[in-house]
């Protein structure tokens, strides 16, 4: 595919990719400028690109942060990624497994939703 493909699960492997990578830039490419994200079902975490470019700002600054891919299903425009996130928490660093559904128009992400699992310190 190539790497300006609109195609859903492509926007979404972008976005996995550049959020290891810490590229802000790349990162928030994949996103709408007006963007959602929630805590699953509804809480509304962060919303438009100043609001995403805060938020993963501080997950950059982790210095163990990656997420690894375990499944990705893909229905029409959504994109239902289920990761496993290394993170440093207040307690430690440890993992986190997480589904993240994504929802994808023009090639961008509209909306995002988190929904999180328990975590497991190192």
């Amino acid at each position: 595919m190539s790497s300006h493909s609109s195609d859903p699960a492509a926007v979404v492997q972008r976005q996995l990719e550049a959020y290891n990578a810490r590229d802000m830039d790349a990162l928030l490419a994949a996103y709408s400028e007006t963007a959602e994200f929630y805590e699953h079902p509804s809480t509304l975490l962060a919303s438009g690109a100043a609001a995403l470019r805060e938020r993963f700002a501080t997950r950059f600054r982790e210095p163990n942060l990656h997420a690894a891919l375990l499944n990705r299903t893909v229905m029409g425009n959504f994109v239902v990624d289920h990761e496993e996130v290394q993170r440093t928490f207040p307690e430690g660093t440890g993992r986190i497994r997480l589904l993240m559904t994504y929802e994808v128009q023009s090639g961008r992400i509209v909306r995002a939703w988190i929904l999180a699992g328990e975590r497991t310190l190192d």
